[in-house]
């Protein structure tokens, strides 16, 4: 390539009259390319203007009648892949725009502009910029690489890969080679790769676009889900349109494991994957139907893609309300707030949820902190009280108490006041059988008092009697 440079400059300067100038062009591979060249535009009659290429020949000519020439390999099948608009050369413009570049278009060119003993030439370095993936479609986990390719390459230039129109800092804290990035596939790997390359303060840039398939929810490692004691909860395991995994599992790892090879411990009782590991799904996820505290941890989804093993790690806080006496003889109390991991909690928030007839739901007297402290159990403020606690990135969960009007003082005075109803209700029970007890003695005192009054006519009473019942047993034996 200098030789090449070498003998541009050389025909320049020899040549009468002739006025060089050397200009950087990047263009990026399938896109258009064009090459400046200056050409007066006070010639009295058209110039002659020819375009050359290095070691190829004639790309494009007009002599001074008119007449253009094409280079057979600039003009495939009728096709016009080379050109100067004539439209320009009136402001004095002679370029040429070359479309759909290619990697073998790079190189020195050469526009000459000759009009009568005066020759004008610009000579032009082509380079076309080609960014490439080894793998369009990447598998997470394995390597991936993205390299630049410039044709020819500007010996001493500089190279920045953008990701996602952000700077590129390398995972592995390695930096890249002669314009090749080396990572393992990520996530983070996923979107639009641009190489820029500055030279002789020239740049030029060229881009690619990378995707990275596996577990797309969720999309991180140690992703957190929070969940109350009681409450049911999803733990999250999709993998990528078009990927079907084998040998789907779910495990949980024992407290303690190290996170480079994690021991798997026991699954709580209550866990249920969505489908069964012999059909296979992109919905891999499964299901806690009643949380406790001790389901807290972390959690494991697998599954093979292509022969690789996809893993993705999930951390289960749990959440839940401790309740205290703080004093017997004012009937106070306070609730505190308990989670098996506040690393990303910065903020706690007390709801009272309220409910009238009607069954509406109404929030009042909202409270910061960790502890809500109650002075005093009464009808106001007993029902239900909510913790919320939140992250940097709004609401992570929230977690219910039921306060009852039963609680501290206000349990002891209810207490007490139904035992004294009920042994009320005995006594006056109790004296209403006595009263009807003395009443109906009372009767038959007073109805003996009047029979004693007349003793003869009890006699006569008797002895009719008597007499009746003998002269039936008389009739009988008759």
């Amino acid at each position: 390539m200098l030789f090449e440079y070498f003998i541009f400059g050389v025909a320049a300067f020899v040549m009468t009259g002739a006025q060089c100038e050397m200009t950087e062009v990047f263009a990026e591979a399938g896109s258009q390319a064009v090459l400046p060249c200056k050409c007066s535009s006070s010639y009295s009659y058209s110039p002659s203007i020819i375009w050359t290429k290095v070691n190829s020949g004639t790309v494009w000519r007009k002599q001074k009648s008119g007449l253009q020439h094409w280079g057979s390999s600039w003009y495939p099948k009728g096709l016009q892949r080379a050109r100067c608009p004539h439209s320009q050369f009136e402001r004095g413009d002679c370029s040429l725009e070359i479309n759909n570049v290619r990697e073998e278009d790079g190189g020195v060119y050469s526009c000459k502009v000759e009009s009568g003993h005066k020759v004008t030439e610009n000579v032009i370095s082509l380079r076309i910029i080609k960014v490439s993936v080894s793998q369009s479609v990447a598998i997470w986990g394995t390597e991936v690489s993205v390299s630049c390719k410039v044709t020819p390459w500007p010996y001493g230039a500089g190279v920045q890969w953008m990701l996602n129109s952000s700077p590129f800092v390398p995972l592995t804290g390695i930096p890249s080679v002669e314009g090749v990035v080396k990572e393992r596939a990520t996530e983070k790997l996923t979107g639009n790769w641009t190489c820029m390359i500055g030279y002789k303060g020239k740049q030029g840039r060229a881009s690619a676009t990378l995707t990275v398939k596996g577990i797309i929810q969720p999309s991180k490692d140690n992703t957190k889900v929070y969940a109350a004691v009681g409450s049911e909860v999803t733990l999250p395991c999709v993998f990528s349109s078009g990927l079907i995994p084998s040998s789907s599992a779910w495990e949980k790892l024992k407290p303690g494991s190290g996170f480079n090879k994690p021991a798997p411990g026991r699954l709580p009782a209550s866990f249920s994957p969505s489908s069964p590991s012999t059909q296979p799904s992109l919905d891999n996820s499964a299901s806690l139907r009643e949380v406790g505290f001790e389901d807290e941890g972390r959690y494991r989804c697998s599954g093979i893609v292509e022969g690789q093993r996809l893993t993705r790690n999930i951390q289960l806080v749990v959440a839940k309300i401790e309740s205290s006496i703080t004093s017997k003889k004012k009937g106070s109390m306070a609730l505190t707030c308990q989670l098996t991991d506040t690393s990303e909690v910065t903020d706690y928030e007390w709801v009272h949820v309220v409910y009238d007839n009607n069954g509406t739901q109404s929030f009042e007297s909202i409270q910061k902190g960790k502890t809500l402290s109650i002075s005093k159990v009464s009808e106001e403020n007993r029902g239900e009280w909510t913790c919320r606690f939140s992250g940097k990135e709004g609401i992570l969960g929230n977690v219910t108490y039921q306060v009852q009007l039963m609680s501290g003082l206000s349990g002891q005075k209810s207490s007490s006041l139904s035992h004294n109803t009920a042994a009320v209700v005995g006594l006056s029970i109790l004296l209403v059988v006595l009263l009807l007890i003395l009443v109906q003695m009372y009767k038959n005192h007073q109805r003996r008092k009047r029979i004693f009054q007349y003793p003869a006519l009890e006699t006569i009473v008797h002895t009719t009697s008597n007499e009746r019942e003998e002269r039936e047993r008389n009739r009988e034996k008759k």
